[in-house]
Parts: C-alpha cells; structure tokens; sequence
C-alpha cells in the first residue's frame, strides 16, 4: 500500500492544514520556556486527542511533556514535538513548526498505521533549549520500544542531515565579601573580580582548542551598586565539542579558568550543572536520505555547503536508537537562529508551509521505514539487540 499510503497521508495533512497552521501560531504566540510550556503542551495533546490518538499528559512524571499513540504495527516511530521558547526572544528557533509538524506527521500516518504496518507516538518533548526533556524522557522509558525517531527542525535553509555538537552546561557562583568600596576594600573580596579573572583565562585559553570547540556564555550577576564590593558573582557558560566523550577534557580546563578567579581573588567558587550534557547527534544515513528525497519531492531544495553546527537533547535519542534531525527551511536570511529577525520569520508564510511540507516528509519517511523490507528488518533487528537504556544517575 505505499503508495496510496502516501497519497492518503498527504490528503489527510492538506486537510489539516488550517488546524495545523493556527496550532504553530498559537504556541508561538504563547511563547513558554523550558518546563513552563502548560498550555503548549496541552494544545498538542488537545490536537492529538481529537484526531483519535490514546494521549497522556504529564509523560514521565514531567507535568509538561505529552505521549500521544496510534496504531498497532510492528514498527514504533517516536515524532518528536519540541514547544519551548527562549527567554526574552520568544519562539527564534521555531519550535512552534516543529511541534505543528509532528502533529501533523501524527494524524497523517494515524490514517494509514494499521495498514503499512506503524504504531504512532508524537511525543511532545519539553526544555529543549535548558534543561534536557529528552533525556529525562530516555530516563523514564520513553523510546524503550521505539524502532526510529524523527523531527524538522527550522533553520535559515533545508538540510539533511546538519552537524549537531555535543554540550555541557555550568553554572558559575562565587561568593566573597561585601565591604565600602572607597572606605575599606581591603576588607572586602570582590566576587566580579573572580569573574574578570576567569573570562581572561578563558579568552587566553581559546588559542590551544581545537578549532571545532566552542566556550561561550554570560554574567548573571556581578554586583548590587558601584560603591558595595560585590560578595556574589554568577555566570551561565556553555561548553561544546563534536563528540561527547571530548566533552569532559574541555569542561575540565574551563573549570581551572574558573578555580583561577577563586584562587586570585580568595572568593569560593561552586560549580553547578543544571542540565545533563547533550550527546553529538548521529544521523541515520539511509533515513536521512529518504527524508531528503521526500521533501524534494515536495519542491524543496537543500543547502550543500558548510553549515554552522547547534547542538539538541535529540543527539541523545540518537545515539540509542536510528535517528533524524534535518533542518527545514523558513525563508529567515539574513535573520538566523536565535535571532529576533527569526521570531518573527516563524510565524510567516513560509514557516506555515515549513509546517505542511515537514508534517508530510517525516511522514512519508515513515512510510518508507515500514514498507522496506531491507530497512524495516534493520531497525527492528536493532531495538530488538539494544540494551536498556542506561540512567546517568544525575
């Protein structure tokens, strides 16, 4: 049947478009950040829960995570629905198309599940951005029995398979001493001098990384008034390799620009981790491959040059079972990720479309998964050989 299968689930989506469109708006609209996303969340469940899907809210003990199933095939396909926003910025990585397209991609294939052989789970995944909801779904069983995994993800321009980096998260606290700034500073430590000192290790430390190695981040905190000797520094730092396991050396030297600042300063430094680190993504070769020619098929075109890589709780995913990620364009240049010009261009005709063309992509991939012999044999062969997935114990 995959043929008919994929003109049906084209049929079914081009029906939806309306309800799909109004779905990415709305929670653009709302704009919730990481674990705050209550009424994203309820509107995909809600979506889902008309179209006939069995949906439980609060998956995993996690109040805003959503797990929405149809079908009873032999191949499970986890689609997953990312809705958190960015402070400040609201919605300037799209994750409203990214959940409208997987609710898309849902209902469609809903249609047709029994019949190539698919059993249906949009997961509706949160803190994406901070705070890792895919991790901890990995942790409370979420994709145990899921054969593949796929979302769109949108960017200035389509990309198959776009590189996606590991990262780690450190919360940086120094504690000093309050004192008169002009009367009696030798009685005060200086807690944003501890940070002054540790960005300039850290800037000097960039010569000797490799070049693929990214350390960024931001001061939350360095001082109440000129005239107080500030006692509380913070700052939010990120740490990024290509691979994980390259994750711990970079962390590591980070953290001595950091014990740098505590020792010349005498302020006591804490470091915390507040999100679990982010694997590299691996993607499915032959997957990513029939999604690309889907979305040709549908008239898109894809980026071949160089492109800047992110990093996504969904490289976790990926790295337990077959996995795609691609990158769907919105028409946002010059505007990119992360960027208000992005905001904007995610609520904008060709996002809408994004959505539609996303929704019947990742669907017809699906398809393929299920109705190749070949594939569908090695995707199941795989779960069936996977260890369970193992906690890491934060």
């Amino acid at each position: 049947m995959g043929t008919d299968a994929r003109a049906v689930v084209q049929g079914v989506i081009e029906r939806a478009r309306e309800e799909l469109v109004s779905l990415s708006h709305t929670i653009h609209g709302l704009s919730e950040t990481a674990f705050e996303e209550v009424r994203s969340a309820a509107c995909v469940g809600d979506s889902l829960d008309r179209a006939g899907f069995s949906v439980e809210a609060g998956y995993g003990g996690i109040p805003t995570a959503v797990r929405a199933v149809a079908g009873d095939g032999p191949l499970q396909v986890v689609i997953c629905a990312e809705y958190d926003a960015l402070p400040g910025i609201g919605h300037a990585c799209g994750h409203n198309v990214i959940s409208a397209s997987a609710v898309g991609a849902g209902i469609g294939l809903a249609e047709v599940a029994d019949d190539v052989g698919l059993e249906v789970v949009v997961l509706g995944t949160p803190a994406e951005e901070a705070g890792g909801g895919k991790v901890l779904l990995l942790e409370a069983g979420a994709f145990d029995s899921a054969h593949l995994a796929m979302m769109v993800h949108p960017a200035p321009f389509d990309v198959a398979a776009p590189p996606v980096v590991a990262i780690e998260w450190l919360e940086i606290s120094y504690r000093g001493k309050e004192a008169h700034a002009s009367a009696f500073p030798e009685q005060g430590v200086n807690a944003a001098d501890a940070l002054v000192v540790a960005q300039v290790g850290i800037g000097l430390l960039r010569q000797h990384l490799n070049s693929t190695y990214r350390v960024h981040g931001i001061v939350t905190e360095a001082g109440t008034a000129a005239n107080i000797i500030p006692a509380l520094g913070e700052a939010s730092y990120m740490v990024r390799t290509p691979h994980i396991d390259q994750l711990d050396a970079l962390r590591r030297r980070v953290e001595a620009c950091f014990e740098a600042g505590a020792l010349a300063t005498g302020a006591e430094l804490t470091v915390g981790k507040p999100n679990p680190p982010y694997s590299h993504l691996e993607h499915h070769n032959g997957l990513a491959g029939r999604y690309r020619r889907n979305a040709e098929r549908l008239g898109r075109s894809f980026y071949d040059g160089n492109v800047p890589p992110v990093s996504t709780d969904m490289g976790n995913v990926s790295v337990y079972l077959p996995t795609i990620h691609p990158f769907i364009g919105i028409d946002s240049l010059p505007a990119v990720n992360h960027q208000p010009g992005f905001t904007d261009a995610a609520a904008r005709p060709p996002a809408d479309r994004a959505v539609i063309d996303g929704a019947v992509a990742l669907a017809w991939t699906a398809i393929d998964a299920a109705t190749d012999a070949d594939l569908a044999e090695e995707l199941i062969d795989q779960e069936t050989n996977r260890p369970p997935y193992q906690a890491s114990g934060r």
